[in-house]
């Protein structure tokens, strides 16, 4: 479950509802393409703006469409007591573990987040991944954190934010974890345009968010690097520059609905307000490495 490619899909909106249809084809793709893993209500799955009522239908219309496929649910939210509460629902739901990233208003401390995944995995039945997202967290963890929280009863990965861009650096940096993490603790990189560094250092996993949309070239660049084929990966990452150069301009999120939306796999303005999805110049530069990279060979639906 916290090894390999692990996806995470849009939870897409028409005229700002969930539009269950839409997201229920698009974990039964992931099931199709093969993926080892799903992860509904991340970062690309707008959890933080659902309220606990649709995130708890979107974790079992999760389970129910993943079949044997492994669904980890996304349970970040303020207050404790409302992780607490997502935790529930997830469990209830089926999910096979729940990925818990630090959401905060007020800046938070290496104790405040500590004390939270203190509290919530006193209260888990499944495992958990850490969700080290700085960028949208604004929180660092430090190597002393990881080692701690790794340390609690349930902790089964952490998803760490990249890995250095030189190969070398990259794997020392994933060597250094591994000497102060249990053995049982995987290793997620995040960030796509890192996966094949990552994944080529050593990670175990790849939390992706292009899985979500586009499974087989991640799946491609996830196989390459587990099979030892670490130029493959390396060049398929490669081909794919154009969309990480996208990511970093606009950010992976608007990105990938942008080519959802092109490729038809969800509804137009498939955002939850007030996110605004890409227009004009913009998304015709996602139309564009659309058409460049070949990304709806076989997909366009609608």
């Amino acid at each position: 479950m916290f090894t390999g490619l692990n996806a995470f899909p849009l939870t897409p909106l028409a005229e700002q509802q969930i539009d269950e249809s839409a997201f229920t084809a698009l974990v039964e793709r992931l099931v199709s393409a093969g993926v080892n893993a799903i992860t509904a209500l991340g970062s690309t799955g707008s959890y933080a703006y659902f309220t606990r009522d649709e995130r708890a239908r979107v974790a079992r219309m999760a389970v129910e469409s993943a079949g044997d496929v492994p669904v980890v649910i996304g349970v970040g939210a303020l207050r404790t007591k409302h992780v607490l509460e997502l935790v529930d629902d997830a469990q209830a739901a089926g999910a096979s573990g729940v990925l818990l990233a630090p959401v905060s208003y007020q800046p938070l401390t290496p104790e405040d987040v500590h004390g939270l995944f203190e509290d919530v995995t006193r209260e888990l039945s499944v495992p958990l991944a850490v969700y080290d997202n700085p960028g949208t967290t604004r929180f660092a963890f430090t190597d002393e954190l990881y080692q701690a929280i790794a340390a609690l009863p349930h902790v089964a990965s952490i998803k760490i934010p990249g890995v250095p861009a030189d190969p070398v650096a990259a794997s020392a940096r994933i060597t250094h974890l591994r000497s102060i993490l249990p053995a049982h603790v995987t290793i997620g990189v995040s960030g796509d345009a890192f996966a094949a560094t990552g994944l080529n250092a050593g990670c175990d996993a790849w939390y992706s968010v292009v899985g979500g949309a586009l499974p087989a070239p991640a799946l491609a660049l996830t196989r390459a690097a587990q099979s030892g084929d670490a130029d493959r990966a390396r060049d398929i990452s490669g081909r794919l520059q154009p969309l990480w150069d996208l990511f970093g301009r606009h950010g992976s999120l608007r990105v990938t609905a942008a080519i959802a939306e092109y490729l038809g796999l969800v509804s137009p303005h498939s955002l939850p307000l007030p996110i605004r999805g890409l227009d004009g110049g913009d998304r015709t530069a996602v139309e564009r490495v659309c058409e460049l990279l070949d990304l709806g060979a076989g997909i366009r639906q609608r």
